[in-house]
């Protein structure tokens, strides 16, 4: 949210996509305040595994493009072991430079040959969606879905937060402790200022007169 504040093209990107879910807790508590009584937090890897497992009697194909080999490789075991019969038609870990360097053609060459009906794009925010935004056109078969960690939640490199911090909107400091060098500065960046700018509007909402 703070990054399509900051940035108008993230902003047209998410606006346009078929479907944006509220990913954090604290996204269902802005909504709920606003007046929105039926929105609920839909964590993204759990909605990845939900679709892993459900499809697995349809077979259901899903391709992976994102992380490290090694993640990758560990996903794959951990689906094949947990969801046995879930169909992994394909996995793309890119290399380690700027995404118009990235053999982009190559890889939507191998998702319209293997026909996916999911892709799972775990490229981290706003690069996920940009990149699904520019080749949506170009891919044949499937639904994009951007899903940040999801894959190092479903390898175990990442461990999920217990319960009563995800209820408490504490996820963020449970993977803040996790990867601190990583994590430290993109929450200080976001989480005051979206603090700030939600209850702003918030309170706009709630006093708005016609």
């Amino acid at each position: 949210m703070m990054e399509a504040y900051n940035n108008p093209s993230f902003k047209e990107i998410l606006n346009n996509s078929s479907l944006s879910i509220p990913d954090g807790k604290p996204l269902e508590i802005v909504g709920k305040l606003k007046g929105c009584s039926g929105i609920s937090r839909l964590f993204g890897p759990t909605l990845m595994e939900k679709f892993i497992d459900w499809g697995r009697k349809d077979g259901v194909k899903h391709f992976f493009i994102g992380s490290s080999h090694a993640t990758l490789d560990l996903m794959k075991a951990v689906i094949s072991q947990k969801y046995p019969g879930a169909q992994v038609c394909g996995a793309v870990s890119p290399p380690f430079l700027p995404v118009n360097e990235w053999p982009n053609e190559t890889y939507i060459q191998m998702i319209n040959q293997e026909k996916p009906d999911f892709i799972w794009v775990g490229l981290g925010a706003p690069k996920q969606e940009a990149w699904m935004s520019n080749h949506c056109p170009s891919i044949n078969y499937g639904y994009m879905v951007g899903i940040g960690a999801g894959f190092d939640y479903l390898a175990g490199n990442t461990k999920h937060a217990p319960k009563w911090m995800k209820n408490a909107s504490l996820e963020w400091l449970y993977r803040l402790v996790q990867e601190p060098r990583r994590l430290w500065k993109r929450y200080f960046l976001t989480i005051p200022p979206f603090i700030v700018l939600a209850s702003i509007d918030i309170i706009r909402s709630r006093f708005h007169t016609k």
